[in-house]
């Protein structure tokens, strides 16, 4: 079979670079400095550590902007992918990303081969709102172990799982220092760009990452769970065992799917997402069959080297065009700077507080949330806003998949009702 030529790299993709390479050079800087934090905080919640999180930064994010259909895409861990790598590394163990990774990723490049990428046009922007509001209560939830410092709750299911970690912490009693770590680490994030707008400091910095170094600095001696070793190198092939014992061929089907259907749809989206926020070049108009053969490949390649099933990244990629960057070389330089700092500050970012970086994602979560749209359409009740709320409910209840598939389910329902109505 003859792959379509427009699938792979050519030298069109980096047409103004020797203008813009500044540019790019400083969006790929600041966007690092954001995704750093979030690759933590993502490989530490999926469970398989800190390490991972950032080798998937790195190696998907270069992969990814290499290959991929969009000039202004940044990819890595997202929180996200964590909503559907969690239950699954709980109940079979680390031991299952690397296939599930390899086959996920391989499905995703097939999609782009066979065209499948057309079709995020015609999802509905209320199931797409629904899907991104019930992932932004998922991510929230699932930080309740690391902010309260408990042991996890047992269980697949987040509500569930969430309930046990709260009797944990009861029985136990609260942990006032990690909670406390948790709300001055929101405070700092959420009041940094305030401050620097009252103190007239142009220079965008991160809330994210100035909360993170601030505590980290403050805590640095202090006796409270933290990030741990993290390794220097950049590969790791000893990290996951390569094991799928006690998952039926049915299971890992349907994990495998979850993960490239996630994988497609969240980073079509924030391509998307993308040309939207760019109008300064005809360059920034995505190629989605491209994109899809882009994250397929760059999935395989972090899960099989040490890291886990990737996405383009909506945050980060708003962060890069918002930065002013004008080709993919931003996103390579994001991924370049990540290599800079794993090589060289391993041992500071060891020293991070894990409930620092459970603060950071559910700020996350609530910025993702947007609880002052969330009220808008809870005042509301039109269809579309009944489809969003169906959608992201049956996200939080169920799954990524079955959020999505209700949710095109009762637009399609609601939408022949209204017009057999206005007939």
């Amino acid at each position: 079979m003859k792959l379509p030529e427009n699938l792979f790299p050519k030298k069109s993709d980096y047409s103004g670079l020797s203008k813009s390479w500044r540019s790019d050079l400083v969006a790929g800087i600041t966007v690092g400095i954001v995704a750093l934090p979030l690759a933590l905080a993502f490989g530490i919640t999926t469970g398989a550590g800190a390490s991972a999180g950032l080798i998937t930064a790195v190696l998907a994010g270069l992969v990814a902007a290499i290959f991929g259909g969009s000039h202004l895409q940044v990819s890595g861990p997202t929180g996200a992918m964590t909503v559907v790598l969690v239950p699954i590394v709980a109940k079979f163990g680390i031991g299952v990303l690397v296939p599930l990774g390899v086959v996920a990723g391989a499905l995703v490049i097939f999609s782009g081969i066979f065209g499948v990428g057309n079709l995020i046009n015609r999802v509905p922007w209320s199931v797409m709102e629904g899907f991104t509001l019930g992932i932004a209560m998922v991510i929230g939830l699932q930080q309740l172990p690391m902010a309260l410092d408990v042991a996890k709750g047992h269980g697949e299911r987040t509500i569930p799982v969430a309930w046990e970690t709260l009797k944990n912490a009861m029985s136990a009693g609260f942990n006032w220092t990690s909670i406390g770590i948790v709300i001055a680490t929101l405070g700092i994030k959420f009041a940094t760009p305030h401050m620097l707008k009252k103190l007239k400091i142009k220079i965008f910095i991160p809330g994210s990452f100035l909360s993170i170094f601030v505590m980290t600095a403050l805590l640095w001696s202090a006796h409270v769970a933290k990030v741990g070793d993290v390794p220097r190198a950049l590969v790791n092939t000893h990290g996951h065992s390569y094991s799928l014992q006690g998952m039926s061929a049915i299971a890992f089907a349907y994990a495998a799917f979850s993960i490239a259907a996630l994988s497609g749809i969240e980073s079509l989206l924030s391509a998307r997402v993308a040309d939207q926020m760019a109008h300064h070049s005809n360059l920034t108009k995505t190629l989605p069959n491209r994109e899809l053969f882009g994250q397929g490949l760059a999935t395989i390649v972090a899960s099989a080297l040490g890291g886990i099933p990737a996405t383009g990244a909506i945050a980060r990629t708003s962060v890069n065009v918002r930065s002013g960057a004008r080709t993919r070389f931003a996103a390579i330089a994001h991924s370049l700077f990540l290599i800079l700092v794993i090589t060289s500050l391993s041992s500071v970012i060891s020293n991070v507080p894990t409930a620092t970086l459970a603060a950071v994602l559910i700020g996350t979560s609530i910025r993702i949330a947007s609880p002052k749209r969330l009220i808008e359409v809870l005042r509301t009740t039109g269809p579309n806003e009944a489809v969003l709320v169906v959608t992201a409910l049956s996200v939080l209840l169920i799954d990524l998949i079955w959020g999505i598939a209700i949710g095109i389910a009762l637009h399609v329902i609601l939408t022949k009702y209204l017009k057999k109505k206005v007939a």
